[in-house]
């Protein structure tokens, strides 16, 4: 069974920037779609960024313009690169792949945004 791990989060100043990251175990990490969400205390898990097998991405609205997914199958990994953060940005954040009807999370990495 396939495996996602994040990193990459942290804690930033409101405009800095981060880069997360999604590596997956096994090897047909090309064929999975896949997607980043957000979770704050309280909240719900929210989509925020996808990016198909093919390569088509899709945004929150919000995010448009200051979020950019990406994936490398060379690594098996996906990116998701956070430029001009905000305090509301502030959450866990998790990868999630599917393949067919599965759907696999990772455990999530902390993103926090303060001054």
């Amino acid at each position: 069974q396939v495996q996602f791990v994040e990193s990459g989060g942290g804690l930033v100043q409101p405009g800095g920037s981060l880069r997360l990251s999604c590596a997956a175990s096994g090897s047909i990490f090309d064929l999975y779609d896949m997607g980043w969400y957000r979770q704050a205390p309280g909240k719900q898990r929210d989509f925020v960024a996808s990016i198909t097998r093919d390569g088509t991405a899709n945004y929150l609205e919000d995010v448009l313009g200051r979020f950019t997914i990406s994936r490398d199958n060379s690594k098996n990994t996906v990116y998701l690169q956070m430029n001009s953060l905000r305090v509301e940005d502030a959450a866990v954040y998790y990868c999630k792949g599917s393949l067919g009807r599965k759907d696999y999370w990772g455990q999530g990495t902390q993103v926090t945004v303060s001054s």
